[in-house]
């Protein structure tokens, strides 16, 4: 009998915030920032809550116990297949990305490691 694996794909490594932003470092490198807007739990959560995450697998994914949040890698790199809250997600990103001023809540894609990051604001 043969055994197929899944292939995987990039892992967590390190889960940091900014003052409007989730910031995720991958195990290739790249880092993947997205907007708490996106994240109503993680947007309410204290910044000691936002610290008391833990990978779930090898890092296919995170977890915040005390907020009751999950997120997989493979939705920070395809958010437009994620499911998403009313009033949060990719249908906003659109909106402000047609936004010609670049001003604060702006979204931007940046090159970072040779690699495309999307990043919030100025």
């Amino acid at each position: 009998m043969t055994t197929s694996t899944a292939e995987e794909g990039p892992l967590a490594v390190d889960v940091s915030f900014t003052g409007h932003a989730l910031r995720v470092l991958l195990s290739d490198g790249r880092e993947v920032a997205a907007p708490l807007d996106w994240f109503p739990r993680l947007l309410k959560a204290t910044p000691r809550q936002r610290k008391d995450w833990s990978l779930i697998g090898k890092g296919i994914g995170i977890h915040w116990e005390s907020v009751d949040e999950d997120i997989s890698v493979q939705s920070l790199l395809t958010p437009e297949k994620m499911l998403w809250c009313r009033g949060c997600g990719p249908s906003r990103l659109r909106r402000r990305r047609s936004v010609k001023t670049g001003g604060p809540g702006a979204f931007r894609t940046q090159i970072r490691n040779g690699r495309r990051a999307l990043r919030v604001g100025a």
